[in-house]
């Protein structure tokens, strides 16, 4: 029999049933607050100020209370998955993702090395994903989101054009990465993180429609060849972060076959519309590649953190990061994944995307995609029908519509447009950030919202006049 002195002491002051039935209700509520849009954004009230300054709890408290301040903090955050949220690349929270987050935190699985049943539905997950993008993946692994994937793809690259560098670090030898002048700074965080050094980040010339041009890269390759410094990779943008632009991935496989370059598609954000009708010839050519990275959290619709990198060969992985150490044993070295990531403790990432894959089915993902590609070019007409509002793009590739508001009478339009989005978010019936493409400020949408309606796309341009036009008298 079971003594009192025995029963774990972090015991809460609630059963089980009563805490998990108020986290139930909790959630149940913000579903529904997500499935339409509010009319404002609420500020943080003095109750919860005074919460916020207190000291470290010596003692406990009630936890059904502290469930329910935790769901008052929550209502006034920032929420991602509301239907007017067009700020960054935002995620959805998709629900069958937010209760794979739960049942994987409940259980605590750790895929650092093998774990069961776990460590296959990682695998699965891995070929599911590959399969929905057309990638050839013979391995890949989950993780944190687009920055650490890109550098644990840009780290097998490395290693691949300077071998042993791992080791005995780049010396005296230069390797340079060659990407557009709209790729993520993540690429750059990569070359000071792996002793390339930021200064060898060639920013190349793009196109019209804003991509890396094929020609440039190959020059800046065999121009630094030629001047002694070894190209590392070059890194094609399937949709950037500022105006959704897709490189001519066929075209710089061209180039990188042509000269044994590595070629890695950093498709963070855009990658998954590969898989839609509209869209899935701009990514033409990512089956060449020899490292994808994708974003599940952006759009995959999955709540944070759920980004996959993705790799042509298994060796090129393990020859970069794994490592022989005795507290743990290789026993079963076909699932050691701390052999082929940057982590050692490794949540179940992969559960969320394989339940929605499993609840939703490829299918209805792709046509929830195909709707936000739609919405965007909603947008870019609906931005075409005023003259006070003037798209800096041409039609979207993806779902990112840089825009600005240009009404007559207004000299300095850039200190306009930047008031016009603090303005937007003190209203808070959107929430849109703002940005700058060629010199210009200007509000930057990005629909990758399950829940976004065209209501709410015709909804940002009406509140766009309204506000613009009341700040510009």
């Amino acid at each position: 029999m079971t003594t009192a002195s025995e029963l774990p002491s972090l015991r809460l002051d609630a059963t089980r049933e009563q805490v998990l039935e108020r986290a139930t209700a909790i959630v149940a509520d913000a579903w529904r607050s997500f499935d339409t849009a509010r009319p404002e954004q609420p500020q943080i009230g003095e109750r919860l100020q005074a919460l916020l300054r207190a000291e470290l709890p010596q003692a406990g408290s009630s936890a059904l209370g502290a469930l329910e301040d935790a769901a008052q903090m929550l209502d006034v955050s920032l929420a991602q998955p509301r239907p007017r949220f067009f700020a960054f690349v935002g995620s959805s929270g998709l629900e069958i993702g937010v209760l794979g987050d739960l049942l994987a935190s409940c259980f605590d699985v750790n895929l650092a090395v093998w774990a069961g049943a776990a460590s296959e539905v990682e695998d699965q997950a891995i070929r599911w994903v590959s399969e929905f993008i057309g990638f050839p993946a013979a391995a890949g692994a989950f993780t944190s989101g687009g920055t650490i994937s890109n550098v644990t793809a840009l780290a097998a690259a490395r290693e691949h054009a300077l071998p042993g560098a791992r080791r005995t670090g780049v010396g005296d030898v230069h390797g340079a990465l060659y990407c557009s002048a709209e790729a993520h700074y993540s690429v750059v965080r990569s070359a000071e993180l792996l002793g390339l050094g930021s200064a060898w980040v060639r920013s190349l010339p793009q196109d019209d429609h804003r991509r890396l041009l094929p020609a440039a890269t190959a020059a800046a390759i065999d121009a630094d060849r030629a001047a002694g410094i070894a190209p590392v990779a070059v890194v094609a943008t399937a949709g950037t972060t500022l105006t959704g632009a897709v490189d001519p991935i066929a075209g710089l496989a061209d180039v990188c076959e042509e000269r044994g370059v590595w070629l890695h598609v950093d498709g963070a954000y855009g990658v998954a519309a590969a898989s839609t009708l509209s869209a899935g010839h701009l990514f033409t050519g990512l089956d060449r590649a020899d490292s994808v990275t994708l974003d599940a959290h952006k759009w995959l619709f999955l709540p944070k953190a759920c980004g996959v990198v993705l790799v042509r060969r298994r060796e090129d992985l393990h020859g970069a990061l794994a490592h022989e150490e005795d507290y743990i044993p290789h026993e079963r070295p076909d699932h050691h994944m701390v052999d082929i990531t940057l982590e050692y403790s490794r949540p179940f990432r992969a559960l969320k995307l394989w339940l929605a894959f499993r609840a939703h089915g490829a299918d209805a993902i792709r046509a929830a995609i195909e709707r936000n590609l739609g919405q965007a070019r909603l947008l870019h007409r609906e931005l075409g029908r005023h003259d006070d509002l003037e798209p800096l793009c041409g039609e979207p590739m993806l779902s990112v519509v840089p825009f600005r508001h240009v009404p007559s009478g207004v000299a300095d339009l850039d200190a306009h447009n930047a008031r016009l989005a603090q303005a937007l978010q003190e209203d808070g019936s959107v929430w849109i950030s703002p940005a700058r493409v060629d010199g210009k400020v200007c509000l930057r949408p990005c629909v990758v919202n399950y829940r976004t309606t065209d209501d709410d796309v015709r909804a940002l341009v009406e509140l766009t006049r309204e506000l613009g036009t009341r700040l510009a008298r």
